[in-house]
């Protein structure tokens, strides 16, 4: 029976979704090194160095750990969704994302004319 409940926390976090827990792990290191390598590609100048742009990820990092707990789950998923699906999961769009989605749902209905 020890063995089956430290076998299943060892296992949990590997199955369980990233909604669940906290904002989601990612490699900061390796999409600074993309984008730059990317804008070398293209043939234009990096918009920022390697190091700004891991300063700024680790910033939004922090402020997305403040938001990820009061954001409701079916915003995370849809953001975390739309970063991974366009190929840009970074701390700043799902960031942006978050903050676009509460925006959206704060704001106030607007009538819609109809008697």
């Amino acid at each position: 029976m020890k063995r089956a409940s430290v076998l299943f926390a060892a296992l949990l976090p590997l199955f369980t979704p990233p909604a669940f827990g906290g904002a989601p792990e990612l490699n900061v290191k390796a999409i600074c090194k993309a984008r730059s390598a990317d804008a070398i590609r293209s043939g234009s100048p990096p918009d920022q160095s390697t190091a700004d742009c891991l300063h700024d990820e680790e910033d939004a990092k922090q402020q997305l750990n403040t938001l990820w707990a009061s954001t409701s789950v079916p915003i995370r998923n849809r953001c975390e969704s739309d970063a991974r699906a366009l190929g840009t999961t970074s701390y700043l769009d799902l960031l942006t994302c978050i903050r676009m989605a509460k925006e959206i749902n704060s704001s106030p209905k607007k009538e819609t004319g109809k008697q």
